[in-house]
């Protein structure tokens, strides 16, 4: 079965010259042709979507999401239709058609993958770390606080040394998940040490899966970075503007960040102006020295911890100075790259899945339309609207 989208502006990459009045054919699950309608012809009996006005992307990967909510408990047992209205809630309206878990509980976030696999239900395409792994003594907050969180109670997993993390995250790797996740430190006070973050990091890529690591101040970052993290999960603007060491190691280890923006502005909705100005200033210049330093970025939202509609971190992304192309290359031709989904994932070309983003409005005028969804495609299917 043949799908014509056509009248749009297709950017069929972040840095490419867009196609005006331009036609993608899709195939089954994979995207036939592309261009304009004089290099491209429309199969006789194709189903024609017109999307004139409309500016066609990449499917969106969101690289920070947590299925830890509640709602997700015994994901096995959850109703098709409800399962795919949650998915279509929380991803499928906002373009996001590949996620990456970092941290929820593996076997039921496993479940939630098969059904999507299936074809069960709609949903993007799932990679997980399973639980992150933790420092010794960490704090667990108390039954009440999880559950007015909205949070599963789930067990924590804690490491004493490089020896249990080698050993823990090659038993996950060997039970399937897609990459090990780390606490660098917790609000006891304990540390990961850097033998473990080396240890983890042997494994995991020994196993050709990343590293991500959960900071909470500059130091972490910098350790994080020097034990062979791939992927640093949070700006840190409580600890001030990150120092000259940090630089240099963001620029020798060319890892990538998720810089998560919009949760440190709502952890500071409650502070005064001056005090929520300087978070949003910190992590800003973060993010830019980040950038400067030759680190890539891979947009994460921390979704499933914060609110779904990713507005917020895109203005701030905008705000700290990343252009139109540096946000649609950090939602679509960087995580495909860093993940290893170059060669099927992430641009509009003909070969690739035919994951798409119809939007309503160009964002190129204003970073906002991002999230402006007319149809959300995965696979050749229109997961968005819900039907």
């Amino acid at each position: 079965m043949n799908t014509a989208l056509t009248g749009a502006t297709v950017y069929v990459s972040p840095n490419e010259k867009p196609i005006r009045n331009g036609v993608v054919v899709i195939e089954g699950s994979r995207i036939q042709a592309v261009g304009d309608p004089a290099s491209v012809r429309v199969p006789e009996h194709a189903t024609t979507i017109d999307c004139s006005g409309m500016v066609i992307v990449a499917g969106f990967w969101n690289s920070h999401v947590h299925f830890f909510e509640r709602k997700w408990t015994n994901a096995g047992t959850i109703p098709a239709d409800e399962l795919g209205r949650q998915l279509h809630d929380m991803f499928g309206r906002f373009g996001f058609t590949s996620v990456f878990d970092l941290s929820s509980p593996w076997e039921n976030t496993r479940q939630i993958r098969d059904r999507i696999n299936s074809g069960e239900v709609s949903g993007p395409r799932i990679r997980s770390t399973g639980m992150a792994i933790l420092p010794p003594s960490p704090w667990l907050p108390p039954d009440s606080l999880l559950d007015f969180m909205g949070v599963m109670k789930i067990p924590l997993t804690v490491v004493a040394d490089a020896e249990e993390t080698a050993a823990l995250a090659r038993a996950r790797l060997d039970d399937g998940v897609d990459g090990i996740k780390l606490f660098m430190s917790t609000p006891s006070k304990s540390t990961m040490p850097l033998n473990a973050i080396e240890a983890a990091a042997n494994e995991a890529h020994r196993a050709g899966k990343p590293l991500f690591a959960h900071p909470n101040t500059g130091a972490d970052v910098l350790y994080a970075l020097q034990g062979g993290v791939d992927v640093v999960a949070h700006t840190t603007p409580h600890s001030g503007p990150w120092d000259e060491a940090i630089l240099r190691e963001i620029q020798r280890r060319h890892a990538a960040i998720t810089p998560t923006l919009a949760i440190w502005k709502y952890f500071a909705r409650h502070d005064r102006i001056s005090g929520q100005d300087r978070i949003a200033g910190t992590e800003a210049g973060q993010l830019r020295a980040w950038i400067d330093a030759g680190g890539t970025v891979l947009f994460g939202s921390d979704i499933g911890a914060l609110e779904y509609d990713p507005a917020d971190e895109y203005a701030l992304m905008s705000a700290a100075g990343m252009t139109f192309p540096q946000i649609l290359a950090s939602l679509t031709t960087t995580p495909a790259e860093r993940f290893g989904e170059s060669q099927r994932l992430g641009r509009v070309a003909p070969g690739f899945e035919a994951d798409l983003v119809v939007l309503k409005e160009d964002p190129a005028l204003h970073p906002e339309a991002l999230t402006r969804v007319q149809y959300t495609v995965q696979a050749g299917r229109l997961i968005h609207p819900f039907h």
